[in-house]
């Protein structure tokens, strides 16, 4: 089981202000919000088959299957945090991200739809 280094307290703040702030928001924030959701990811799908990177904030490593150790995992999933954190606030659907062209993902078990939106959509 992954560690959280964020409280979960602190992430969900960090990604209701990202929500409130229409785009205008302190990069912490937007570093916190993203990693917070990476965790969240991690504890909802361990495993390390997949990796999710949201550069320049972080990465992780998430669904069950073959063990990723060295080099490039199996399947990676890459996007932007304005569209990780859409995703997972349920602002953006997965499939919408993927044919608008806001995800670069590769491998079988690059999909995020079964897990997302990490948080309820607001509304």
């Amino acid at each position: 089981m992954n560690r959280r280094r964020i409280p979960d307290v602190e992430g969900r703040s960090a990604v209701n202000s990202w929500l409130a702030a229409d785009g205008r928001i302190d990069r912490d924030v937007i570093a916190t919000a993203v990693r917070w959701g990476l965790e969240e990811l991690a504890e909802r799908a361990p495993g390390q088959s997949v990796e999710v990177r949201v550069p320049p904030h972080g990465a992780t490593q998430i669904i069950e299957g073959s063990v990723h150790r060295r080099g490039t995992p199996p399947a990676v999933i890459e996007l932007r945090p304005d569209i990780f954190l859409s995703l997972a606030t349920g602002g953006l659907q997965w499939s919408d991200a993927v044919a608008g062209g806001l995800v670069t993902a590769s491998g079988e078990r690059a999909d995020l739809t079964d897990l997302l939106p990490l948080v309820p959509p607001m509304g």
